[in-house]
């Protein structure tokens, strides 16, 4: 009897544990993991606030003079061409004062060529006279009034040229005045904002004070991206270096593009990190073309680029370059040498091999060196 009870409370006892080690065993805890393969791997800095696309060519066009809007030949979102009339404004009293100065003007010729001819004639009469002087049949008191006569002749024609010229001054003056009630393209572009409708009246900006523009004209051709830089990356950044560029109305894409200009100094706004502005070219002109001014992007400077070598994604990192290997259904920690590395992956110089599989889901506390896991998923390593 007694070894009976021994018995039975031995297989009590397997049985708990057993109880123990399959119910009670806490299920292996779900992960993803990303494999170690060869890749390519940059080094890169970004932008450290949000970027902008801008033009180049962007004018706020307002008119010269005051007056009333008769015609407005465009409207938003129309491509001009350069020199394009855009806002005409009622000219009718300049018109009318450039009329008055083309009348002056034949006046003016009228009477010049009026002048001239008298002093053309007076001059063949001293010719004459002069010869006839010089055979003493005319005396020479007579050759000096005539030569009188030409001198002022000769004064009065070039006197009326002088008026002719200056009514040839006052119509080029005029014409300019003119000019002013005609807004114009200044170059081929796209009118991005119009205020201004016909009959409304509008007035030129007066000293010290800001009138807001009538006409917002940008050439699409001259697209660019401005990006902030912190200041510790100054050092590192140069013109012509690569970039990829993303922008938030094309989301999961990226541009390739190059810095095509640094600011000469280190924008310093109160409560705000310093700042090194750069300005970047998308290669793709085209596709620049269609993005619009004012939208968010952001920037990333390529400092180094190596090729082919271990790496894994920036997520797998923990701190103190340490990983996590999955390997027969437990967590191993290791030690790694990192070497390029940015927001997306890592080069591995040593501590790992290839094909191995780290965690790269490190947002949980129970993921930790030990613990049993089961790979959901593997996160792609292209």
């Amino acid at each position: 009897m007694r070894k009976r009870l021994v018995w039975i409370g031995i297989l009590v006892v397997l049985a708990a544990v057993a109880l123990r080690f399959t119910l009670l065993r806490p299920e292996p805890i779900p992960v993803r993991v990303a494999r170690v393969e060869p890749a390519r791997v940059e080094s890169t800095i970004t932008n450290s606030k949000a970027g902008t696309v801008r033009a180049r060519r962007r004018a706020k066009l307002s008119a010269e003079m005051g007056g009333r809007v008769v015609a407005l030949t465009y409207r938003e979102g129309d491509a001009v061409e350069e020199g394009a009339l855009l806002v005409q404004l009622s000219d009718a009293t300049p018109r009318a004062q450039l009329l008055l100065a083309q009348l002056s003007l034949r006046v003016a010729e009228s009477g010049a060529n009026e002048a001239c001819i008298a002093r053309n004639r007076a001059l063949r009469d001293v010719r004459r006279k002069r010869s006839l002087a010089e055979q003493n049949i005319v005396s020479e008191d007579l050759l000096d009034a005539l030569q009188s006569t030409f001198e002022a002749a000769d004064a009065t024609c070039n006197a009326r040229k002088a008026q002719v010229g200056r009514a040839e001054a006052e119509i080029t003056a005029m014409e300019t005045e003119l000019a002013k009630y005609s807004i114009y393209a200044p170059f081929a572009g796209v009118i991005a904002e119009q205020d201004v409708e016909v009959g409304e009246w509008i007035m030129p900006s007066p000293p010290l004070l800001t009138v807001p523009a009538v006409i917002d004209l940008i050439d699409p051709t001259s697209v660019y991206v401005s990006a902030p830089m912190d200041e510790v990356d100054s050092a590192k950044i140069r013109a012509g270096q690569a970039v990829k560029v993303t922008v938030d109305s094309h989301p999961g894409q990226d541009f390739p593009a190059r810095v095509v200009r640094l600011s000469p100094y280190v924008l310093d706004v109160v409560a705000q990190n310093r700042t090194l502005e750069i300005e970047v070219d998308l290669d793709d002109a085209k596709f620049a073309s269609t993005l619009l001014p004012g939208t968010s992007a952001d920037v990333e400077v390529v400092l180094d680029v190596r090729e082919g070598v271990l790496r894994i994604p920036t997520s797998a990192l923990l701190e103190g370059d340490r990983v996590l290997v999955a390997s027969d259904g437990r967590l191993e920690e290791r030690a790694v040498e990192v070497g390029l590395k940015n927001w997306d992956y890592v080069e591995v110089r040593g501590g790992l091999e290839e094909g191995q599989l780290v965690v790269s889901s490190l947002d949980r506390a129970e993921v930790q060196a030990g613990a049993r896991v089961a790979i959901e998923n593997a996160t792609p390593n292209p």
